[in-house]
C-alpha cells in the first residue's frame, strides 16, 4: 500500500476547497468584494466558534459539519488575502476565472509555506489536536482584529496577510487529520 503524503493530502483538502468556492462564486459572484478585513475576520471568528462550542458540548443543531466550517476558514482567509491585494474599492465583481486564478495564487503561497514549516518543525501538526487548531486559529483572528484597530501598523510582528497564510494551514491541517 502506497503511502500518501503531505503533499497529496493537502492538495485533495485545497481540491475539495477550491470546488466549494468555485461552486459559490457561480452561485453568488465575488459578492464578498464588499467585505473589509474586519468583516473578513469575523465570519472566520463565527465559524471556529462555531467549532469550538460543538467540540465542548458535543452538540450540534443546524446540518453543516466541522469539516465544512474549516473548509469555510480556508475560503475566508483566502478571500482576505486577495481582498488585502485588490485596491480598487470600485470592482465588486471579478469572473470566475479571474477569482479562481487568484485563489490559486494565494494557494501556492500558503502551500510553499507550510513546506517550509514542515522541514523546519518537523510535522508537528500531526500530533496536535483538533481542538488546538481551532483556539490557534481564534488567536490568529484575534490578532489580525488588533492589527486592523492599529490601522495596520505592527511594531514586531508579522503582518495581516501572515495570519491568514497561518489560519489557512491549520484549517487544512485539521481537515487532513480528521479525513485520517
Amino acid at each position: 500500500m502506497m503511502q500518501v503524503t503531505t503533499d497529496q493530502q493537502y492538495n485533495l483538502v485545497i481540491k475539495s476547497c477550491r470546488e466549494i468556492f468555485i461552486e459559490k462564486t457561480k452561485d453568488y459572484g465575488t459578492s464578498w468584494r464588499v467585505y473589509r478585513t474586519i468583516s473578513i475576520a469575523d465570519q472566520i471568528y463565527i465559524k471556529a466558534k462555531r467549532i469550538r462550542n460543538i467540540q465542548q458540548t458535543g452538540l450540534q443543531k443546524i446540518k453543516d459539519d466541522i469539516p465544512g466550517e474549516f473548509r469555510g476558514i480556508v475560503n475566508y482567509a483566502i478571500i482576505g488575502l486577495i481582498q488585502l491585494n485588490i485596491h480598487d474599492d470600485e470592482v465588486e465583481d471579478l469572473s470566475v476565472e479571474t477569482a479562481s486564478k487568484l485563489y490559486d495564487e494565494k494557494i501556492e503561497m500558503a502551500k510553499k509555506l507550510m513546506e517550509e514549516k514542515n522541514h523546519d518543525y518537523g510535522e508537528a501538526w500531526r500530533e496536535m489536536s483538533q481542538e488546538s487548531f481551532v483556539d490557534l486559529i481564534l488567536s490568529k483572528v484575534l490578532r489580525i482584529k488588533q492589527i486592523v484597530q492599529n490601522e495596520g501598523k505592527t511594531l514586531v510582528s508579522e503582518g495581516i496577510d501572515a495570519n491568514y497564510f497561518d489560519i489557512i494551514n491549520y484549517a487544512v491541517f485539521a481537515l487532513i487529520l480528521i479525513h485520517e
